[in-house]
C-alpha cells in the first residue's frame, strides 16, 4: 500500500466537526499535501489515487468507525480533507504494526472521545509498541539466520568454482 505522504499529523485532535487542535508531531519532516487547508476537497477517487487504498476501503473503514464522518458535497459526494489524509496516513501506520482493526476503531473512538481518553490511548499504543518490538527482534534473529545461510551458498560456490576451476586445468 502505498500511502501519501502528509503534512504534520493532528489526528489526535480528530472531531467530527475537524476543529483545530495541538499538533501531533511525528518525528518524519513535514510531508506536503496536494493542496492547502481551505482547499482540500479531494473526491474519493483522489483519494485512491494519493493513497493506494481502494474506494471500498475508503467506504469500509468510515462504515465501521475508523474514519470520522466524511464531509458531502450538495451532490452527496464524498470529500476528504487534509485531515482526512491525516487520518489515513496513521491508519496506514498502525496497519504496518499489524494492530487488530477492532483495536485501531477503538483508538478512532477515544480520539473523538477528546483529551480524557489520553491514558487509554498511551496503553493501547504502547501494547503495539510493545508487540512491533517483539516482532523486530524475531525478524531481526530471521535476517541474522538468512545471513549465516546465504554466507554458506556464497562461500559453498566459490569451493565449487575453484573445485571446477581445478578439474579443468
Amino acid at each position: 500500500m502505498t500511502v501519501l505522504q502528509t503534512t504534520p499529523v493532528t489526528t489526535e485532535h480528530m472531531t467530527t466537526e475537524h476543529a483545530p487542535g495541538p499538533a501531533d508531531v511525528c518525528s518524519a519532516p513535514p510531508p506536503r499535501h496536494p493542496r492547502p487547508d481551505g482547499q482540500d476537497s479531494y473526491t474519493i477517487s483522489e483519494v485512491v489515487a494519493f493513497t493506494g487504498l481502494t474506494a471500498h476501503t475508503l467506504r469500509w473503514y468510515e462504515r465501521i468507525g475508523l474514519m470520522s464522518h466524511i464531509d458531502r458535497s450538495h451532490t452527496g459526494q464524498r470529500r476528504y480533507s487534509n485531515r482526512d489524509l491525516d487520518w489515513l496516513d496513521l491508519v496506514g501506520k498502525l496497519r504496518l504494526t499489524g494492530m487488530p482493526v477492532a483495536d485501531m476503531v477503538r483508538y478512532a473512538e477515544l480520539v473523538r472521545e477528546g483529551d480524557s481518553t489520553y491514558g487509554e490511548r498511551f496503553a493501547l499504543l504502547e501494547a503495539t509498541r510493545r508487540d512491533v518490538t517483539a516482532r523486530i527482534a524475531e525478524l531481526q534473529d530471521t535476517l541474522a539466520v538468512l545471513d549465516r545461510k546465504i554466507m554458506f551458498y556464497a562461500d559453498a560456490s566459490r569451493v565449487q568454482a575453484y573445485e571446477g576451476e581445478r578439474t579443468t586445468r
